[in-house]
């Protein structure tokens, strides 16, 4: 089963291509020596270099122009990436941490699912200190907690793509259009059912107040949706299937079908009317660190909160940010996709971390059984 992710430009996958282990450094000089104030009682002492867990391709580029160069120009610091799969480190980080041993990164960007795992064992940092906390949208709050053991960095929403040739006139209104009989076969979806739960939940007559205790609505609309006969796959196969005409709709992530379109793939997405799940990823800097190290991972997270640091970083990966007021991309202003007030994700399907944490993997497990049936 794999976890929420996403392909750039490169059509790299977060799951296809990372490389299990590796620590990718860049652009370690022409360093400029001065500290970002981040309401910390004096200058703590800069560490050799700091391990920021990341996605590969063009999601890991995006954070090194976004934030670590800038962060790197500031402090001198250089930065180093950490591409092994989130789900993977995780429990690595929390091993470190519960034997006494330094953990395998000095700040972790993973889902807020994973995040919100992380703060509940109680390994996280407190990052309430951090000043650009301040002014933050409130889905950059983590729910649940004190003392902000994590921080919302972004948002993504999960639309229904499809290929333009497939719609003359104009993007499907509903995602009954999934069960159209034209389109068996031509239907592309994530192998675990990612980002489809809500959608499905509505389609097969419940609501989303019936999550989680209710979901065989959910799971009736899979069974219809199975004899459809879905391509499933990650990013990367989505992205080929339309290419190669193979696809007609999809449920994927915006940044994908924005980026294919870019790479000049006749493809466009849409927010149908029952809405699109939209969710979240985030920092948070593990415990078990030395004190310096500490300090500076909160000044990178610190950072990466900035109005800067937010346009730069979330520009690059075409998702919208939690620092309200910022520019967006001029083909993404004003688009239900991409969420930038709070009324904005009012119309948008967004399941409690909470509930995805304890239920999640189990739709996934339920999602994979029907359609393997």
């Amino acid at each position: 089963m794999a976890d929420r992710t996403s392909h750039m430009r490169s059509r790299l996958s977060r799951r296809w291509l990372l490389e299990r282990g590796v620590h990718w450094t860049l652009g370690l000089g022409g360093a400029m020596r001065f500290a970002m104030p981040v309401g910390f009682a004096g200058e703590a002492a800069k560490p050799s270099a700091l391990i920021v867990r990341a996605w590969g391709g063009a999601w890991v580029e995006a954070l090194e122009t976004g934030i670590s160069k800038p962060f790197r120009e500031m402090t001198g610091i250089p930065v180093r990436y950490e591409l092994t799969e989130d789900n993977e480190i995780q429990p690595k980080i929390w091993a470190a941490i519960e034997q006494g041993r330094p953990p395998p990164v000095h700040v972790n960007w993973t889902t807020t699912t994973n995040a919100t795992e992380s703060a509940l064992r109680g390994v996280c940092e407190r990052l309430a200190e951090l000043p650009n906390l301040r002014g933050l949208l409130p889905v950059a709050e983590p729910v649940g907690f004190e003392g902000w053991p994590l921080v919302n960095v972004y948002s993504y929403a999960y639309v229904l793509a499809y290929r333009e040739a497939a719609f003359p006139g104009g993007p499907p209104r509903s995602w009954k259009v999934l069960l159209e009989p034209r389109f068996r076969g031509r239907i592309a979806l994530y192998d675990d059912g990612i980002g489809l739960a809500p959608v499905a939940q509505i389609l097969g007559g419940g609501s989303m107040a019936d999550i989680p205790d209710n979901m065989r609505p959910a799971y009736s609309f899979y069974a219809k949706l199975k004899a459809q006969q879905p391509l499933l796959g990650e990013d990367p196969d989505i992205s080929t299937w339309f290419e190669s005409g193979a696809a007609d709709l999809a449920c994927t992530i915006l940044t994908n079908a924005r980026l294919a379109r870019q790479d000049g793939i006749p493809v466009s997405w849409t927010v149908p009317e029952e809405g699109a799940e939209v969710a979240t990823d985030a920092l948070w800097v593990p415990k078990g660190l030395q004190a310096n190290e500490a300090y500076w991972a909160k000044q990178y997270v610190n950072y990466a909160l900035s109005a800067a640091g937010q346009q730069a970083w979330c520009n690059g990966l075409g998702l919208p940010p939690v620092r309200p007021g910022l520019q967006p991309p001029a083909d993404l202003a004003g688009d239900p996709a991409y969420p930038t007030t709070g009324e904005d994700f009012d119309r948008l399907l967004r399941i409690p971390t909470k509930v995805l944490v304890e239920h999640q993997d189990a739709w996934f497990a339920k999602f994979q059984a029907i359609m393997q049936s």
